[in-house]
């Protein structure tokens, strides 16, 4: 048993009452017990000291490819299709077991740094087993599969799949990772998007997404030239093929959603279908501004992701949290998403999208203890006096001020130094993976 007690912070809890209070929190094994001012505690085992700083609940972010972190910096300034064509598919193309897992490593030590605790990823086609085996060592709470693409005439022939063969391996590694450590690392069905899957596939994920109740994550209309094909190969959008084969369900979670008309729109309300938000990664690949404010109008479910290193090129959340924040109000006004209802779009939002709203994404007694310690002592959050903590974290904080991160119980990150992994030796094998990629390709 595991008893950690952190004093005297701002508690900021993202509860349905939106409390704050300056107190302690409690937590016991993986799970919080108590929340308040001066209550007796014995048989501690740490004591974080909380005065004067930040405590929220941990991140969560909606879309990640983590396979892709070494490829930061390898995909700049391109289109949709020109980025995956030219650069992205060849690069996972060339992935290989050791690439993957250090891939995975760097993006995970990235997002805890920044206060991420939990997301949603897509890794690729092959090698996706030692994605799992970086989750499981890092401590990081994820829904991850590998990507399933059988269809697609530029698509490099390493990973164009044989339909039963995809489906196989997703189901494979779902029965060996589904579930692991206490629900800590789960599985989704990753088909990429309508454009490099084959109805068989789309349909037979849905059959099996419905058999083992959990998550699809695939893109959608994030592109207006990623809707023209899809319109002319299966002759109708996006949003309205993918009800049509009846994988518009509460399971189905939508990265972009760019361009979506009143139909599809409908469609995602009616259906409970949610989406992710990726402002960073829609605008330097120029795909546009996805509706959010009308979105969260209809109650639709949206929460946030910085998408892939190589189309943001951060995976950090306070970044996009800022982003979500501006963007809108060019076209909106300066009242529109406001810092309040940004901070719960990264956090209680995005358990909603997952469908953990029940475990994380607030700080209540009997939630899984996943959360950010932020110290925010330095000249870019200051002045402090009666300030507003919702503008102070979401327009002034930067991943500097990340100071302590607590997942599932457990300290992975203290006094900014994370300690689920070597940071030296996963720095110095990404460099010798991304350079033995690109000798391959």
């Amino acid at each position: 048993m595991s008893r950690i007690l952190i004093t005297g912070a701002q508690i900021v809890t993202m509860n349905p009452q939106a409390e704050i209070l300056i107190g302690d929190l409690l937590m016991e094994n993986n799970r919080i017990i108590e929340i308040g001012r001066d209550f007796d505690v014995v048989g501690v085992d740490q004591t974080i000291d909380g005065r004067g700083k930040v405590l929220l609940p941990g991140f969560v972010q909606t879309h990640i490819h983590l396979c892709q972190t070494l490829f930061r910096g390898r995909a700049d300034d391109l289109e949709l299709m020109d980025w995956l064509r030219t650069r992205i598919w060849p690069l996972e193309a060339a992935h290989d077991e050791e690439s993957v897992y250090y891939s995975a490593l760097l993006g995970i030590g990235e997002l805890i740094s920044s206060g991420t605790t939990t997301l949603l990823d897509m890794e690729t086609v092959h090698h996706t087993d030692s994605a799992f085996q970086a989750m499981a060592q890092s401590g990081i709470r994820v829904i991850s599969g590998k990507v399933m693409m059988d269809h697609g005439t530029e698509v490099p022939e390493p990973l164009r799949e044989k339909t039963a063969v995809s489906l196989q391996q997703s189901v494979d590694l779902l029965e060996k990772w589904h579930g692991y450590d206490g629900d800590r690392i789960q599985y989704a069905f990753c088909p990429r998007f309508v454009v490099s899957c084959t109805e068989e596939l789309l349909t037979e994920v849905r059959d099996l997404s419905n058999r083992y109740q959990v998550k699809v994550h695939t893109h959608a209309s994030e592109n207006r030239g990623e809707i023209a094909l899809v319109e002319q190969e299966r002759g109708m959008r996006n949003i309205v093929y993918l009800d049509h084969i009846g994988l518009a369900t509460p399971r189905l979670i939508l990265a972009h959603c760019v361009w979506l008309n009143e139909e599809e729109k409908q469609i995602i309300h009616r259906r409970g279908v949610k989406v992710t938000h990726c402002p960073g990664s829609n605008m330097k690949l120029s795909s546009g501004i996805a509706e959010i404010p009308d979105l969260l109008k209809r109650n639709i479910k949206v929460g946030i992701g910085a998408d892939g290193a190589p189309c943001n090129n951060n995976l950090d959340m306070f970044q996009e949290m800022r982003h979500t924040a501006l963007i809108h109000k060019v076209e909106h006004g300066p009242t529109v998403m406001d810092a309040r209802t940004v901070l719960r779009m990264a956090t209680m939002g995005g358990a909603e999208v997952l469908g953990l709203e029940h475990e994380i994404g607030s700080l209540e007694v009997g939630k899984k203890a996943d959360m950010v310690l932020l110290d925010l002592d330095d000249f870019h959050t200051y002045p402090s006096f009666d300030t507003d903590v919702y503008s102070r974290v979401v327009y002034s904080t930067t991943r500097s001020n990340v100071e302590t991160v607590i997942i599932d119980g457990k300290v992975v990150l203290e006094n900014r130094k994370i300690k689920s992994m070597d940071r030296g030796i996963v720095l110095r094998e990404s460099d010798r993976s991304i350079e033995r990629l690109l000798k391959r390709i």
